[in-house]
């Protein structure tokens, strides 16, 4: 199994030293158990705690995830299955998802792993989409009163496991920061609202900076004097770096919020703080109905005629656009075919001078569909295979909805970016094995045997 291959590397390389037999057969088996439980566990959109639960009542998935039946029934718990979600690093992953590509798309290949034939990859349709994150709407001054609540909610703890220090009762600040989050809410956009949003905000200013003074005590006596509690260091850690995240953010988000409400002078996006908890999220403009504006990461997708995700990108950093993710993407995605792509298929926001220059270069099928209306006509008409590739991309954006709402469940349910591009990485693995699994497959020989 090339996921055993690969963890094994890792681990000795690792660990710098020969692993034994035993060993070996270990890693093996939990290599594999881990496959099969974070595929499952895409395939049916649980949580970890509700897979455990679904593993412990049904035979049949003890049976898929390779857990031991007999006598006392063993299943793996949340945490083991968390565990078993980061196997890999991302880096591994992209290595084994490539490998499956170019198993698939061998003759050889495909049926030494039970395909009846190859899937077909000298085609691929591409689009892009927004992967949302688990954040609301970035309005300034609710940054303020997240990092109120977050900050509070901090101290509070603290103060319940015995280490406390002379201030105003807690939850007095929420009920503060409430009020005025109110009033901001209520002012809408009728006569006097700039007034009213404005004394609004100048409140949750002083009550925000009151509130990082006293985190900042109870930060520094917790990291002090953590032994008079009954805590464990690593759950002082916890809190320590919850509170240390908002603390550092708090002062520039009341500048960001005194500068957009007050000032009236904008803020460039790049300098912008969309949530006090994800760093590595980005505004993505689409301009469609209902999406004009998304908070997450740019995905781009590429799939086979099958359905097959023959590439993907989760990007860190904001979207080059379109054109230049293409051309960028385009080598990985021949390399991924074994070389037999020669031919992409896409919206009008992928084509450019630079993008049909470069595929009619390598004498490859050119699918963009042409910004210039008149052109698109000419083509459509003239051109029966770009015609039907053009009708054949409506299947994508269901794939993307596929791939979203089915395998990511909606937002993946991640936090950071590292963690958030693992979850994409199962996901594509996990629905290009059931795209698989939906193929016709070699019959077995003992059963033809039999039959005869």
């Amino acid at each position: 199994m090339e996921l055993s291959r690969v963890a094994l590397e890792k681990e000795a390389a690792v660990n710098k030293t020969s692993l034994s037999a035993a060993d070996l057969q270990r890693h093996m088996r939990r290599s594999a158990q881990a496959l099969r439980c974070t595929v499952l566990k895409a395939l049916l959109g649980a949580s970890y705690r509700e897979l455990s639960k679904l593993l412990a009542h049904s035979p049949f998935y003890r049976w898929f995830c390779g857990c031991e039946d007999f006598g006392v029934i063993r299943v793996p718990g949340k945490s083991t299955l968390q565990d078993y979600a980061h196997w890999l690093d991302a880096e591994a992953m992209a290595e084994v998802t490539g490998q499956l590509a170019r198993a698939v798309s061998n003759e050889e290949e495909a049926r030494r792993i039970g395909l009846e034939n190859s899937i077909e990859v000298t085609t691929a349709w591409v689009d892009t989409t927004c992967v949302k994150a688990m954040v609301h709407f970035p309005v300034d001054w609710v940054l303020l009163r997240d990092g109120v609540r977050t900050t509070i909610k901090s101290i509070a703890t603290i103060r319940r496991h015995g280490l406390c220090r002379r201030m105003p009762e807690p939850e007095s600040f929420l009920s503060a920061i409430n009020a005025q989050a109110m009033k901001m809410s209520a002012a809408g956009r009728k006569a006097g609202s700039k007034k009213v949003r404005k004394a609004a905000l100048r409140a949750m200013k002083r009550i925000s900076q009151i509130v990082e003074e006293h985190g900042r005590r109870y930060r520094n006596a917790l990291d002090k004097d953590w032994k008079q509690t009954d805590l464990t260091r690593g759950q002082v850690e916890v809190i320590l770096r919850r509170l240390d995240n908002v603390l550092e953010k708090l002062p520039e988000a009341r500048r960001q919020a005194h500068e957009r409400i007050i000032g009236g002078r904008p803020v460039a996006n790049a300098d912008k703080i969309l949530s006090l908890y994800e760093e590595d999220i980005r505004l993505v403009v689409r301009g469609k109905a209902g999406a004009d504006i998304e908070f997450g990461n740019s995905l781009f997708l590429a799939e086979t005629a099958e359905g097959f995700i023959l590439d993907h990108e989760l990007r860190k950093e904001t979207s080059p656009g379109d054109a230049k993710w293409l051309r960028e993407r385009y080598p990985i995605m021949q390399q991924k075919s074994g070389g037999a792509l020669c031919g992409v298929i896409t919206d009008r926001g992928f084509d450019s001078k630079a993008n049909r220059e470069y595929l009619a270069e390598l004498d490859h099928f050119n699918g963009l569909c042409p910004r210039d209306p008149a052109q698109l006509g000419k083509r459509s008409k003239n051109d029966e295979a770009f015609a039907a590739g053009q009708r054949r991309r409506a299947q994508t954006e269901g794939r993307i909805g596929i791939l979203q709402n089915v395998f990511l469940g909606g937002r993946p349910r991640a936090k950071g970016f590292e963690h958030r591009q693992m979850q994409v990485t199962w996901a594509v693995l996990a629905h290009n094995l059931w795209v698989m699994a939906r193929l016709p497959w070699v019959e077995d020989q003992s059963e033809q045997a039999l039959a005869a």
